[in-house]
This record gives structure tokens, sequence and C-alpha cells, in this order.
């Protein structure tokens, strides 16, 4: 599997040398997920984080009536996974689901510990990676709050224009938290001007 799309990401904020690089390397595994595949399931714990290599995921919760609310989207040269369940090894609230064939490196915790002990700057990658998802996060919740469903939509295209070439409405629907039927006269109205 290519590996040169994450020393990319990890470059942007730190600068491994050759060893270093090799070592990291050496830590992860590789995963190829077909389409409508699950990497990971309400209910099991989150054994890894995962950089997607090539392909598109999304990660959502069912609520009582069977309804998807999806959190995010994730593709290529993104990290996907529940932290709180990976870092504390209690059972997930989230399926994460291939919408595209997917190819991801994995590293488990002991190993990522590992890493830190090795390679002290891959905490300071971790660190920014954190802050970076934290700050999109909180974003999207107060986009969430304070957004009726037209701002969404256009922070959405705004934000990530790749995605509606690659996410069906239906799934962009559900991570907007509006019905299908509504997302299409949203669309229909933005495109009349």
């Amino acid at each position: 599997m290519n590996t040169s799309l994450l020393l990319q990401n990890i470059g942007n904020h730190v600068q491994l040398d050759a060893g270093e690089a090799e070592f990291l390397l050496s830590l992860f595994q590789p995963k190829v997920l077909k389409r409508k595949a699950f990497l990971l399931r309400q209910g099991e714990v989150c054994r890894s984080e995962n950089f997607i290599v090539k392909g598109c995921v999304k990660v959502y919760s069912l609520d009582e009536n069977g309804f998807e609310h999806i959190l995010m989207f994730g593709i290529e040269g993104w990290w996907v996974g529940d932290l709180l369940s990976f870092l504390t090894g209690r059972e997930s609230r989230y399926h994460i689901e291939a919408l595209e064939d997917t190819e991801l490196l994995q590293i488990t915790k002991p190993d990522l510990d590992l890493l830190y002990e090795r390679v002290p700057k891959m905490e300071r990658f971790f660190r920014i990676l954190l802050q970076n998802a934290f700050i999109a996060h909180m974003e999207r919740i107060n986009q969430s709050l304070s957004l009726d469903a037209a701002g969404r939509y256009g922070e959405f295209i705004r934000k990530y224009p790749a995605f509606g070439q690659r996410i069906p409405q239906k799934q962009i629907a559900a991570y907007l938290g509006i019905t299908p039927v509504f997302l299409s006269m949203l669309r229909k109205k933005l495109m009349e001007g």
C-alpha cells in the first residue's frame, strides 16, 4: 500500500528523518474495506487510529428509530476513528462505514504509545491533529445551533466542494440533519439563483 500520503500528512507538521519514518511505517498495518463494509460498529471497541490512503468513509450513529446521524465523512489524507473508544477501551457509540472501496493504514494504541516513546515529535503531530479536530467539531456544533438548513448546506459545499460529487445526497442530508427531499429543494433553489 502506498505510504507517501501518510508521510506527506505527517510532514505538514513535523519533519521525520529516514530512520524515524521507517520506524513509523513499521507500526502501521494496511487494511482494505469494500464499499459498505464496516471499519467499526456501534458496541465494538475501536482498536486503531486509521489514516485514509484511498476512498471515503462516514462516521455515524443510529437513533432509536433507525435514522442515521452522520458526524463526519473522511477521504484521502484524513484520519478516522472513535477517539473516546480508542483511548479508553470503552464501546463505541458509532459506526464507521466505507462509502467507497477504501484503503487504510492503521496503528494500534500500544504501537502509538511506542511511537510516542521512540519518536517524541509524533506527540506534537497528534496534538496538532487533535487540536484541529476539536476546532472542526466546535465549528460544526456552532453551525448546527446557529445556522438554518440553507446556511449549513452553504457552509458544507464551501468547506468540502469535492464531497458533492462523491457522497450521495441522502448521506449529505443526514450529515446536515435534514431530509433528502428538503436538500433537493435547497439545491434547486441555489441553482436558480
